[in-house]
């Protein structure tokens, strides 16, 4: 039997609880009523003070996971090496403030946390003896236009495989899976001044197994002429280079990095009336993980919600619920096989 299970990061409601819809007990009752079985939460975006919490938002935490019954699977951390005018923060500073997510991680009894994409990976053999001594490890998020092929990701891995540590692994965002590019962002940035055109000729590189990511690299960064033909304005080229996010890796580029995969962002553009995700494949992934052993924890993570078109209402809730639901029919399908 598969030992998969699902998860919400409570990114995904986080228009529900930034327009106060909803609290951070109501979204814990919610996920657990849609039979979910972790939560990954955002201490900066949901616990006030964060990463310096006080004790009593501790305690109330701990009381709702009690509640619930929710596994707390993991913290999503963001390190702002910005956080002054006139320089960026020194690697002293940068460990301090992750040490500091690893001892708030501890106290809120969540053993993995969620380093961003793009965090240096000096920061690892510094912080190795605190997440041994607080039993916290860390993984780095493999993101779309981000991910196995740009140098601070191999440095990183390079790092992870040289301290060769339980407390260090990946994070894979399921963005590197699109299967075709996410119709909601075409239509939302199309209502935005994005000429169709742009996004005819990206919807092409996804029907012959690429994505614009690639074609870009493979080309030097210089737009293949289909593409400059598709450029109408110069809205479309500073749109452009943000088209490179949506990425087309098959699945086996995770064979190799599977003992070092701590966790999944399942990444939710759109549910479909039909049934399936629109741009992403779960059942074929999934079937993946289930064939080669994973373990962990697959999380919801809507996108969607930031390309909600004026006028049109807010659905986190039933975005969330439906990808639950379609990935436990999944994992019900896939371990029926071995029935």
């Amino acid at each position: 039997m598969s030992e998969i299970k699902t998860c919400v990061s409570l990114y995904s409601l986080q228009d529900e609880y930034l327009n106060k819809r909803m609290s951070l007990r109501d979204i814990m009752y919610f996920v657990k009523e849609k039979g979910a079985e972790g939560i990954e939460i955002l201490p900066d975006q949901m616990l006030e003070n964060a990463p310096d919490i006080a004790d009593e938002t501790v305690s109330e935490w701990h009381a709702l996971l009690a509640e619930t019954g929710l596994k707390p699977v993991i913290a999503d951390v963001f390190l702002n090496t910005n956080l002054y005018k006139n320089r960026s923060l020194t690697q002293r500073e940068c460990v301090e403030l992750l040490v500091k997510e690893i001892k708030q991680a501890d106290r809120l009894g969540i053993r993995l946390i969620r380093l961003v994409s793009m965090v240096p990976y000096w920061v690892l053999e510094p912080l190795l003896p605190f997440c041994e001594q607080y039993d916290v490890s860390v993984a780095l998020e493999v993101h779309a236009g981000m991910a196995f092929d740009i140098p601070e990701t191999k440095a990183f891995i390079d790092e992870m495989r040289r301290l060769d540590s339980k407390y260090i692994g990946l994070v894979i965002d399921t963005g590197i899976f699109c299967r075709r590019f996410p119709r909601v962002v075409r239509e939302y940035e199309t209502v935005n001044g994005t000429s169709p055109a742009v996004f005819d000729y990206i919807d092409t590189l996804f029907e012959k197994g690429t994505d614009l990511h690639r074609v870009l690299r493979e080309n030097n960064f210089v737009y293949p002429k289909e593409l400059e033909d598709a450029i109408k304005s110069e809205h479309d080229r500073m749109f452009v280079p943000l088209c490179d996010g949506y990425e087309n890796y098959d699945f086996d580029v995770l064979d190799e990095y599977m003992p070092y995969i701590k966790h999944f962002h399942f990444k939710l553009f759109e549910m479909t009336e039909e049934g399936p995700e629109y741009s992403m494949d779960y059942k074929g992934l999934l079937t993946h993980l289930h064939d080669h052993g994973y373990k962990g924890y697959v999380a919801s993570e809507y996108e969607g919600n930031r390309f909600t078109l004026p006028g049109r209402p807010m659905v986190e809730k039933e975005q969330v619920a439906a990808q639950i639901a379609f990935i436990k029919q999944c994992l019900k399908e896939i371990e029926g096989k071995e029935e």
